[in-house]
């Protein structure tokens, strides 16, 4: 089997998405092509250790939880990471990956929930989506909307009426931590009767960081 550079491999609660709260183990992949101005995982865009795919799979097992999330940095960088979502759903895990966006998303396993960051204005990398992802999205999976600014509200509820996301998948929108009030947020979505999922990263408010350990 194929190896991949891995960041890291730990367990906790899954802080995001339609499974936040559920005890999940993270697979965090190493590298990303995007530098967005929010990022709160810049540790993983170097270094990490070499591990294949069975030892990611031992490793994975031994937590003892169905709930699996492939993450990064950016985990389609490495074209290996399509082979571990494979073989991780083989061993009937419940496998999301969370991806930018920015890659193809084409051939990823079509059991794989998959959780798709469409990047805002203020990221700095609105330049990078793919929108021809969007038409392998379907009812499992996310599309996430990371809101730090009034432009990037407008530019999501735009983007969210042009390609009928709501009747496509769920919608997340997101408050960028410590720059965008998460209550004024959560009222605009009211105001406007958006049919989209307002989360909080649960793992900062319990424990402050990026990880959730």
């Amino acid at each position: 089997m194929s190896s991949l550079r891995i960041t890291e491999i730990f367990y906790s609660l899954q802080g995001e998405s339609n499974t936040v709260g559920i005890p999940t183990v993270f697979i965090r992949l190493t590298g990303c092509p995007l530098r967005c101005v929010y990022c709160d995982t810049a540790y993983a865009f170097t270094g990490g250790k070499k591990l294949n795919i069975n030892d990611i799979l031992t490793e994975a097992e031994q937590y003892e939880t169905p709930y699996i999330t492939v993450t990064g940095g950016e985990p389609l960088a490495q074209p290996a990471c399509i082979e571990l979502l494979t073989e991780l759903l083989n061993k009937d895990f419940k496998v999301s990956l969370e991806t930018s966006g920015a890659i193809d998303i084409s051939n990823v396993d079509e059991r794989t929930i998959k959780v798709m960051d469409l990047k805002t204005p203020s990221s700095g990398e609105l330049n990078k989506n793919i929108y021809e992802n969007i038409q392998f999205l379907n009812s499992k999976d996310q599309v996430k909307f990371v809101i730090g600014t009034d432009e990037d509200y407008i530019w999501s509820k735009a983007i969210l009426t042009e390609y009928a996301l709501s009747d496509r998948c769920e919608v997340l929108f997101s408050p960028v931590m410590g720059q965008q009030n998460p209550t004024e947020l959560a009222e605009k979505i009211l105001r406007d009767r958006l049919p989209v999922r307002f989360q909080i990263q649960l793992h900062k408010l319990l424990w402050d960081d990026a990880q959730g350990k």
